[in-house]
């Protein structure tokens, strides 16, 4: 009695052990599904579904559509395309460590790309803001007050532009920003040139304010660099040298307010206080300064 229950349960398991089986399998089917939901999309309909993200300003959303396109065809133009777009995105989205990362693979990838320039220039752009968004926005840090060492890679991006792609699109605004890093690096000398001052050491103002004469000519700081040299020679009691710094400065700018005695400003010394302040620039008051006069 007992061995013949047994016998007739048997198909009914069995047919409750498919059952399981099968909604196991199809719960699988569908997780599988819901994380790659472009599986299998063609590859013209993938991009330009990336494409319309990234229009939209979803940076974010196109840089993760772009992804899926090139792991599923990691060959051919829209890739080529999804690769260089998928890095604007980065560099929209603020990622800029890594759209530096993904143009330099690209860089590698495709030496001779028909869009290398543009690269080079978008490598630019990234090395220009690296490490400077959050600080700007949030205590308005001034550029020349940083490490300097990725705004230096960003002008070796532009300079790139420039000599191997003068005809392309992007040279003269690559020229133009670059004249802009050169007065960021002027006035980085310009800032240390003033610390030494304030402080006594004018021996290496001196040299500082030279340095920046000879490294950086033409720069918006060049008459400043002058004013230091005729102020820390005046100090340094070289009546000749500080004399020819002054008839300099009278040519160049007459109206320069180290002649009036009214330069440098320092800041005040309670921003101090301010753990992320820093020495703000004596020299930023006196450009703006002159800004405001144009």
């Amino acid at each position: 009695m007992i061995r013949r229950s047994v016998l007739l349960s048997a198909p009914v398991r069995l047919t409750a052990l498919l059952l399981v089986l099968v909604i196991v399998a199809t719960g699988c089917n569908r997780g599988t599904k819901g994380d790659r939901p472009d599986e299998g999309t063609p590859v013209e309909q993938l991009y330009e579904k990336s494409h319309k993200l990234m229009q939209g300003g979803n940076w974010s959303g196109a840089e993760a559509s772009f992804r899926r396109l090139v792991a599923q065809y990691p060959y051919g133009p829209y890739t080529e395309q999804a690769m260089i777009e998928s890095a604007y995105a980065q560099y929209k989205a603020g990622k800029h460590d890594d759209a530096v990362s993904s143009i330099d693979r690209f860089i590698r990838t495709y030496p001779t790309h028909r869009n290398i320039a543009y690269l080079y220039y978008l490598r630019g752009l990234a090395n220009s803001n690296r490490n400077t968004v959050f600080l700007r926005r949030v205590w308005s840090l001034d550029a020349s007050r940083r490490d300097l060492s990725t705004p230096h890679q960003a002008y070796s991006d532009f300079n790139i532009v420039v000599d191997r792609y003068p005809n392309s699109r992007y040279a003269a605004d690559a020229r133009q920003r670059m004249l802009v890093l050169r007065d960021v690096f002027a006035q980085h000398e310009l800032d240390n040139a003033l610390y030494y001052m304030r402080r006594g050491a004018y021996v290496s103002a001196a040299g500082r304010a030279n340095y920046l004469l000879e490294t950086y000519p033409q720069s918006a700081f060049q008459n400043d660099a002058v004013a230091v040299l005729a102020d820390s020679y005046t100090h340094l009691g070289n009546k000749t040298l500080a004399d020819d710094a002054r008839r300099v400065l009278q040519l160049n700018q007459p109206d320069h307010p180290w002649l009036e005695g009214k330069w440098p400003k320092y800041p005040w010394m309670v921003r101090k206080l301010n753990p992320f302040a820093g020495e703000k620039s004596a020299a930023t008051g006196q450009r703006n300064a002159r800004l405001e006069k144009k």
